[in-house]
């Protein structure tokens, strides 16, 4: 019999589209022959199944099931492609534990603390992982611009905490950016991150569990035509990730074992995109993406690709290690 399979997409952040184009990705690839599967539309207003036509069922949050022609439909297991809340942040993973629902993503609790950008640095940090100088924020706190130029530099990067897909970041190449900054990042997160700007070579790394091992992907080169590698260069083309990227072999040896040690750590599992910048031919960890994009554009499914992993593969991948597991 048929497994059946819900692809959680949509979200309660910035990031609802492109977790939707992401689902909807996933729900193209996967083993119709295989799997019976689902597209799962979670939204503030509402949590609803799709089918094929967008007519809407609407989930019973008791235990995340629903009626399809008189029939009460139970998952097997959730493929989570959320991006930012509540999905990646850990908030809906949690609620899966509670009624045993198995789901892709690593458990809630690591998922809610790497999408903590502040929690994450200082958890690597205590293992000797090399990082920005950062200062932390919360909003309603007494802002000292001096203070802050005088612990970053200048530029420096000002970021929500927990965000994603780049909203709300920006770079302040002057000590009167700032201000305008923080309140750009205050719009997204009641949390910020003002971070040095480290200059030199920017890579994406992707680790997953992969028939049962931590394998590390392809390296990512990232080159913004923008100032940095915001919302308009991820999404909107406005960069080139060029993979493998081109990095000499001592630099992809140390970011291969570093963006793996990071993962260990974290104690993660499932999917995973890390970015760093080299200084000195030593990676600098930037921060942690637990459902990173899908879509045939992303980053992770263009490194899969080079590692000869195709979508399909790399999707079953993660049901069938779920449902082992």
């Amino acid at each position: 019999m048929k497994k059946i399979i819900g692809i959680v997409m949509g979200g309660y952040s910035s990031e609802i589209h492109i977790s939707i184009k992401s689902g909807n990705v996933v729900y193209n690839h996967l083993d119709k022959e295989k799997y019976t599967v689902f597209r799962v539309l979670i939204l503030k207003e509402k949590w609803v199944v799709l089918d094929e036509q967008e007519n809407e069922y609407p989930i019973d949050k008791n235990d995340f099931s629903f009626v399809l022609n008189n029939n009460r439909m139970v998952f097997d297991c959730v493929f989570n492609a959320i991006h930012g809340a509540p999905g990646e942040n850990g908030q809906l993973l949690a609620y899966f534990d509670l009624i045993n629902l198995k789901h892709t993503s690593a458990p809630f609790y690591q998922m809610a603390l790497t999408f903590n950008k502040r929690d994450t640095l200082s958890a690597v940090k205590a293992y000797g992982i090399k990082t920005a100088t950062s200062i932390y924020l919360n909003k309603g706190d007494i802002i000292n611009v001096d203070e802050i130029v005088k612990k970053t530099g200048l530029p420096c990067f000002i970021k929500p905490n927990n965000a994603g897909s780049s909203y709300g970041i920006s770079k302040a190449h002057t000590k009167e950016a700032i201000l305008p900054a923080i309140e750009i990042a205050y719009k997204e997160d009641s949390e910020i991150l003002i971070e040095s700007f480290l200059n030199g070579t920017e890579v994406s790394v992707g680790v997953l569990q992969y028939k049962g091992k931590t394998k590390v992907l392809p390296v990512t080169e990232i080159v913004s035509e923008n100032d940095f590698f915001d919302y308009e260069a991820k999404y909107e083309g406005k960069s080139k990730e060029i993979t493998p990227a081109r990095i000499s072999k001592t630099q992809q040896e140390k970011v291969e074992k570093v963006a793996k040690r990071v993962y260990e750590i974290l104690n993660m599992s499932g999917f995973s995109r890390s970015e760093y910048i080299f200084v000195d031919d030593e990676p600098y960890f930037l921060e942690m993406n637990t459902v990173p994009g899908l879509t045939e554009e992303s980053i992770l499914p263009q490194q899969a690709q080079k590692a000869g992993i195709s979508l399909a593969a790399l999707f079953d991948n993660a049901i069938q290690g779920t449902l082992n597991s």
